[in-house]
């Protein structure tokens, strides 16, 4: 069989960029694969920086309206920058007395409104997802104000995160009839 100049051109030209291309799809796949965790948004890396990998959790439920015997869950938190650095999400796995939690967090910062937003989701099939609540910094705290219905009744939440280096905290309390915050739940989590 005979070759032609330009059959052996085009050969030369396949087997030369071939190492290129396959290097490059190499590098694409490897970005894909391991998105960057740093975020072009300053409100955003702060968060990151504090919240970001991957952690153990164990919750303790206090005896109250929502759990009358209190209870306990053990798990895992995992928590990424996504959409480029501006929306983190919390992804919390856990079980125990007081029931099997899967859920997210999803956070981002509204610019224009200059406060943190905040969307949920669980496994309630009920209602499984809604915005919840507007955050903001308090000194080194990471707070986020909402409003929940127990008991047929419109309530004022509040989630306070605490950080350490190789932990956080996170306490939600319900503001009770004599107007101050009670804690319902403390999740402790440390970094795996």
């Amino acid at each position: 069989m005979k070759t032609s100049k330009a059959d052996a051109l085009l050969l030369w030209i396949l087997v030369s960029i071939t190492p290129f291309s396959s290097g490059a799809a190499a590098q694409q796949a490897q970005s894909v694969t391991q998105p960057n965790q740093n975020s072009s948004v300053p409100e955003m890396g702060r968060l990151a920086k504090a919240l970001v990998g991957d952690w153990n959790t164990t919750e303790t439920m206090e005896p109250g309206k929502l759990f009358p015997n209190g209870g306990s869950r053990n798990g895992i938190v995992h928590v990424r920058l996504a959409a480029g650095g501006t929306t983190l999400i919390y992804e919390v796995h856990s079980d125990g007395s007081a029931g099997k939690l899967d859920g997210m967090l999803v956070i981002w910062w509204d610019k224009d409104a200059n406060v943190y937003r905040f969307f949920v989701c669980f496994n309630n099939p009920d209602h499984p997802c809604e915005v919840r609540g507007i955050a903001h910094w308090q000194g080194d705290l990471f707070v986020n104000d909402y409003q929940e219905t127990v008991n047929e009744e419109r309530t004022s939440w509040r989630d306070t995160f605490t950080f350490a280096s190789t932990s956080h905290t996170l306490v939600a309390a319900m503001r009770g009839v004599s107007g101050t915050m009670q804690t319902f739940i403390t999740t402790r989590a440390t970094r795996r």
